[in-house]
């Protein structure tokens, strides 16, 4: 059986896997929607949350940042690893003991403000459409690669199995359908990266591999890399060219963003009880840390065999792959100096993407329509190919190839059902039925969040069809705008009975504006100023979540600080939430 007839049994597979579970499980109620009625095993939460954290920019597009940045792409690394172990110990249990349905709920109650709760609305909606855009493109690139079809064309196409499987089960059909494409996606990832492991250096386990002797050269993988990357003037894979303040703004913006991020926490609110959130939270990290132990040794394996396959290879006699690559418009070369030869190196080959004419060159290569640059390299490789890519360029079987498409659609469709979830309970349950129509039944209320759900699969769209950068950056950018509004809000709810509402106001809008226009600003009005001499304090748009964070804490410690302070039952609330015992009540409005 050819290659492509294997990827169309294996998703169109998977895909009817996930569909079943969404019939079997469609919600019934707001409670079946919202928190699948409280209801889903640790385990199963563990796995689900697995799946919903390991996103796109997990799966997809961190080995590929790592395999081109190196040590600068650890920063995705240690900042989403150790967000999610901050959330999981210090947030997860208290919020499920508040017994509420969304992020939006906690805030409008443990703040008695209604404005608040609208203002958190706000920050959902900002923060998961700039998420949910990584995720849509993730879906866009598998689709233009494996079913053949332009990238506009794959993200419609995943749009429409979301809005099946979302819209129709609610959080009930998500969980059942994550806990399934966990268990795809870690398999798709884990046996090529075996395979690879052994193909490169004999060690089976891809963890040991990566400090093992590439085979017949006794050099390890990253002395190779290191050697290999100065030869053609990148430095060493182990050198990083960010400044260590932007590595940290970074990866702190990373770890509590993700300790901020509204589909993530809304899995903890699905366990039967408290002790069940800290087991489900136990468990995801385990089942999280199978894939983040992975994906260095996967970058450092797909940059190896990118290195040996193309550099100063003739392009006739390149394996197919990359014409294929090319063909979905995600590798492209430009001979500069008409010798037929792949040339690489540090530098653009050419201004923009890739804008094909439709006709080929001598070499059989497509024509580009873009300006070449003055830099030496020839070759444009989209980061974003490399996990997906690298079975083909390992010379694996089709099989594998299938698997690894399967495997980047399960984690680009389960993020992006559990963001869109996220953004039409907020829509519906938090502003429509808490604020403008308390008293729609609840069939409408239900209808309302589908509808909504809907609509914002449309929204989704577009962002995936016209992304702000590769997945990984704009995953990164949501993680910012989640550091900004809600870390603070929540650790203060917790924490601090002087913390009124009208700090949590202030707090959250100077955190989002502040970030959101530091963004805007250096990525679509003045890109030709983000660079790090115009930075504030050398902080990337990528880090800068960080001191937005630090901007909401300070404007809402002084806000509260010359307002009244909350009223004796909240306070009284704020202490019973921080006792580790019990669970309040799902409230189902």
């Amino acid at each position: 059986m050819d290659t492509q007839t294997l990827i169309y049994l294996f998703v169109g597979a998977t895909f009817a896997l996930y569909i079943g579970i969404a019939l079997w499980s469609r919600a019934g109620s707001t409670s079946e929607y919202y928190v699948a009625s409280k209801g889903v095993h640790p385990i199963a939460n563990g796995m689900a949350t697995g799946a919903d954290w390991m996103s796109a920019a997990s799966f997809i597009s961190m080995a590929g940042i790592i395999a081109f940045a190196g040590y600068d792409g650890s920063v995705y690394l240690m900042g989403w690893t150790g967000g999610y172990v901050l959330l999981a110990m210090c947030l997860a249990p208290y919020l499920r003991k508040f017994g509420k349905f969304t992020v939006p709920d906690f805030v409008g109650e443990r703040y008695y403000s209604q404005t608040a709760r609208v203002v958190a609305v706000i920050c959902v909606i900002f923060i998961s459409f700039t998420y949910v855009a990584g995720q849509m493109r993730g879906v866009g690139i598998v689709f233009s690669r494996y079913l053949e079809v332009d990238i506009a064309t794959g993200v419609i196409i995943g749009m429409a199995i979301v809005f099946f499987y979302a819209v129709l089960g609610g959080m009930k059909g998500i969980t059942y359908t994550q806990v399934a494409q966990y268990c795809v996606m870690i398999f798709a990832y884990m046996v090529p990266a075996i395979y690879i492991s052994i193909l490169i250096t004999g060690n089976p386990i891809p963890q040991f591999g990566f400090g093992s002797d590439v085979t017949g050269t006794g050099q390890s993988v990253i002395e190779r890399l290191d050697g290999i990357g100065t030869e053609l003037g990148f430095g060493a894979y182990t050198d990083g060219s960010k400044s260590t303040i932007d590595v940290f703004f970074i990866t702190m913006a990373l770890m509590v963003g993700t300790a901020g991020l509204p589909h993530v926490i809304v899995r903890f609110f699905t366990t039967p009880t408290v002790r069940d959130a800290r087991k489900s939270a136990g468990y995801a990290l385990l089942f999280i840390a199978i894939l983040y132990t992975t994906a260095p040794a996967v970058a450092a394996f797909a940059r190896t065999n990118l290195l040996n396959t193309v550099v100063d290879a003739q392009y006739e006699e390149v394996p197919t792959w990359l014409q294929t690559w090319e063909n979905a418009g995600l590798i492209a070369w430009q001979d500069k100096n008409n010798d037929g030869v792949i040339q690489y190196g540090p530098g653009a080959p050419f201004v923009g993407n890739p804008s094909f004419t439709g006709e080929r060159g001598a070499s059989g290569e497509r024509l580009l329509s873009n300006a070449p640059t003055d830099a030496a390299t020839e070759l444009y490789v989209d980061r974003d190919i490399m996990v997906l890519a690298n079975p083909e360029i390992a010379g694996l079987p089709g099989w594998v190839i299938a698997l690894i498409a399967a495997g980047g659609l399960a984690a680009a469709l389960s993020t992006a059902a559990g963001l869109l979830l996220v953004i039409s309970t907020s829509i519906s349950h938090d502003l429509l039925k808490s604020n403008i129509a308390p008293n729609i039944s609840e069939k409408g209320e239900l209808l309302a969040a589908r509808v909504a759900a809907g609509v914002a699969i449309a929204i989704a769209g577009l962002f995936g069809i016209y992304p702000p950068g590769f997945v990984a950056q704009v995953v990164a950018f949501a993680f910012g705008l989640a550091a900004a509004s809600f870390f603070p809000v929540i650790v203060m709810g917790i924490f601090s009975k002087k913390m009124n509402k009208e700090g949590a106001i202030a707090g959250m809008l100077v955190g989002l504006t502040f970030t959101f226009g530091y963004i805007v600003f250096f990525k679509f009005i003045s890109p030709e100023l983000n660079t790090a001499e115009h930075w504030w304090f050398g902080v990337s748009p990528e880090g800068i979540g960080t001191l937005g964070m630090i901007f909401n804490f300070i404007a809402s410690v002084a806000v509260s600080s010359f307002t009244k302070a909350p009223p004796e039952h909240i306070q009284h609330m704020i202490e019973d939430i921080r006792v580790p015992r019990g669970a309040g009540a799902a409230v189902d409005h």
